[in-house]
């Protein structure tokens, strides 16, 4: 039944906002295109990752820690790139040489990792491949903000993270099918990944054309009912409290490459590592398109907070877990803590930084990847030297105790 008089339908689309099966034709169309080089170049950079563990450990005879220090090296080096590509993003016309860079320069030194000898190489070429990222996020990010309305960011978000990690189903499927068929080795696969990173090269330098411009939102009158969900201090928290509290739950959070170890450690094939890797972006992507909407719905901050809970339950999980089994369902459970996090983590940036996008996404990217350093290496350490069930356990509890905190701190109490 329509609600009657002046009341409004919670669940119904805000006024201005598309309805459900009209929202992905109201992006715009460099959304679209950019979802489709987040695709790609995930399906090029995914034919990698998920061999990482197995090529250090196992090629390199590396440990646990270098795999932290991998992880921990590549994002500080995006961080402090990040961090200056975002205040040159403040300006649009930088942003399209910034984005075509870097994903020039990832897509470059990808491959070279194929014919490294030592730890150290893959650690210092993943870097480069970092600063490429770095070089690129903020601009691309702060573009789409600036290009969306702000009834859809949290599905414009969510659609470029969806179409990210659907590439990185396709990435892993195809190294698996070239390792398992015997067509190629571990060094090969890599090697292949230079194939769809051409095509993402393409795609980018036409995704970025006439990307200067911004949204220009018109009200339809002075009494519609607000696009954004209802504001309270728990959906729009005070900028430094937000990234302060995003920066915490990147320290906590594990590495994926020690996800992937402790997995393995607990039955899981090499070769079964990238259907695994496949099935959680599955999951992931799945998860991101939810979170998009659900972000527009009840706000990027709500949203969030129930992707860190989430997170809390699976590093639990993975503290106790016994057999390949275990691993798949929690591994695959990890999905859904990117679909509920990264989409409002985003949106919550592009409504505190205004006016300078740039430099707002810029900050983000930065802190979350000095944070992400250190937890690396601080978990890696305690993993090498504890064991896997110690660092999950103390990686969960922090998790439980910025779940439990957050409300409170949102609200200034």
């Amino acid at each position: 039944m329509a609600p009657s008089g002046g009341s409004v339908d919670p669940g119904a689309p805000p006024r201005g906002q598309p309805s459900r099966g009209r929202w992905l034709g109201a992006l715009p169309p460099q959304v679209k295109l950019f979802g489709g080089v987040s695709l790609l170049n995930d399906f090029a950079s995914e034919m990698i990752y998920p061999l990482l563990p197995a090529f250090v450990t196992g090629v390199l005879g590396a440990g646990p820690q270098a795999l932290g220090a991998l992880d921990g090296a590549a994002e500080f080096a995006a961080s402090v790139v990040k961090f200056a590509a975002g205040r040159l993003a403040d300006r649009p016309a930088r942003r399209g040489p910034l984005i075509v860079l870097g994903y020039a320069i990832a897509v470059l030194v990808r491959p070279i990792i194929a014919i490294t000898a030592a730890a150290w190489q893959v650690i210092g070429l993943r870097v480069v491949d970092r600063v490429g990222k770095g070089i690129r996020t903020p601009p691309r990010d702060a573009l789409m903000a600036d290009i969306t309305p702000a009834t859809l960011r949290g599905r414009a978000f969510g659609l470029q993270r969806g179409m990210d990690h659907a590439g990185a189903v396709l990435g892993p499927l195809t190294a698996w099918w070239l390792l398992t068929s015997g067509s190629a080795d571990v060094r090969a696969v890599i090697a292949w990944s230079l194939a769809p990173g051409v095509v993402v090269l393409v795609l980018a330098t036409w995704a970025v054309k006439g990307g200067g411009g911004r949204w220009k939102a018109v009200e339809a009158n002075a009494g519609a009912v607000p696009p954004s969900p209802p504001s309270t201090a728990f959906d729009r928290p005070r900028p430094p409290t937000a990234l302060l509290a995003i920066a915490f739950f990147y320290l906590l959070r594990m590495p994926e490459t020690l996800l992937i170890l402790r997995s393995q450690q607990l039955g899981v094939s090499t070769a079964a590592v990238l259907l695994l890797w496949a099935a959680l972006h599955v999951v992931r992507s799945s998860a991101s398109f939810a979170g998009g909407r659900l972000t527009d719905r009840i706000g990027a901050s709500r949203t969030m907070w129930l992707g860190w809970l989430a997170y809390a339950g699976v590093a639990a999980g993975f503290a106790v877990a016994r057999g390949a089994g275990a691993a798949w369902t929690l591994f695959l459970a990890f999905g859904i803590v990117a679909g509920l996090t990264e989409s409002p983590e985003r949106t919550l940036v592009a409504q505190f930084a205004g006016g300078h996008q740039g430099s707002g996404f810029g900050m983000y990217h930065s802190v979350t990847g000095l944070a992400a350093l250190a937890g690396g290496i601080g978990l890696g350490a305690v993993f090498q030297a504890y064991g896997a069930s110690t660092a999950f356990r103390g990686s969960a509890v922090a998790g439980l105790a910025l779940v439990l905190a957050w409300p409170l701190v949102a609200r200034g109490r």
